[in-house]
């Protein structure tokens, strides 16, 4: 290669390079200037009473405290729902499954099932759950629901955990006399788990956030007390600050920010536990 044919693929190298920190400096500083928005407006409205407190004064006054609980509650009710399944699933495909037609159906089925919108979840949540099943508005209801919408995100994201593992892995591990379960128990998954941890938070954080299956299923529009069973409707963040956003009226904007910021405040405690275990799972990976 001659001196200007090198120049000229500087030049370009040096042109990609530039374009690709513009592209990501127009992504992040909008994300960055939306997070300070909404901190300098909901910080005034946190305080210990704010957290701590139930709704008053047709939810103008008081705290948020009900809604925090209700989204705790249906958190850990699709995890309990969604994980082990979606997590198994994405290991049966991975290892056991055969690579014919009917695994690849299945494969574009639970791809197209992660598009779906939230809504249809919802409305298929109310007539299985709420009325099929007889479990009304309750929190069931909405767990089992948001576990559906969970599950393709799982189990995408296990199946290609799994499958970055080198397959020498597997092979050695199957000439020193281990089964196949064996293997996947004690050397694949071990070393699958930052991306199965990712899979698994990414599945969370969108069930947290998303208002219309909670909103057909089991989310109330003002209940301050806490429920007592599954079997109880419950208050939730995404579903509350849609309601003290549109249906109160002369309801002050710090309270409706503070909202805004303790619901992002949760999303990013659940990242940052999973980049926690990400890290220490990263750490003992051999390869």
């Amino acid at each position: 290669m001659d001196k200007s044919s090198r120049t000229s693929t500087l030049i370009a190298e040096s042109a990609g390079y530039t374009l690709v920190h513009l592209i990501t400096l127009a992504t992040i500083i909008p994300i960055l200037g939306l997070v300070g928005y909404i901190i300098a407006k909901g910080s005034p409205a946190i305080s210990w009473q704010f957290l701590t407190a139930a709704p008053t004064d047709g939810m103008r006054a008081g705290g948020i405290f009900p809604a925090i609980v209700g989204t705790v509650y249906l958190t850990i009710g699709t995890a309990i729902f969604s994980v082990p399944l979606g997590v198994a699933a994405g290991i049966y495909i991975s290892e056991y499954a055969a690579d014919n037609a009917a695994t690849r159906l299945i494969r574009l089925a639970i791809i197209n099932l992660s598009g779906i919108p939230s809504v249809v979840y919802g409305l298929f949540g109310l007539g299985l759950f709420v009325i099929f099943l007889n479990f009304g508005t309750s929190i069931l209801s909405a767990s089992l629901t948001l576990s559906i919408m969970t599950l393709p995100v799982i189990i995408s994201t296990s199946e290609e955990a799994m499958h970055s593992v080198p397959n020498s892995f597997r092979v050695v591990s199957t000439s020193l006399g281990a089964s196949r379960w064996q293997t996947i128990r004690k050397i694949v998954l071990p070393q699958a788990l930052p991306g199965i941890v990712t899979g698994v938070i990414l599945g969370l954080e969108r069930a947290v956030g998303e208002t219309a299956p909670i909103l057909f299923t089991g989310a109330a529009f003002y209940l301050p007390q806490l429920p007592s069973s599954p079997l109880d409707a419950t208050m939730a963040l995404p579903y509350h600050i849609f309601v003290i956003s549109t249906q109160v009226p002369g309801m002050p904007v710090e309270i409706q920010y503070g909202t805004v910021l303790v619901l992002l405040v949760f999303v990013l405690g659940m990242n940052l536990i999973a980049t926690l275990i990400r890290t220490r799972a990263r750490a003992k990976r051999v390869w």
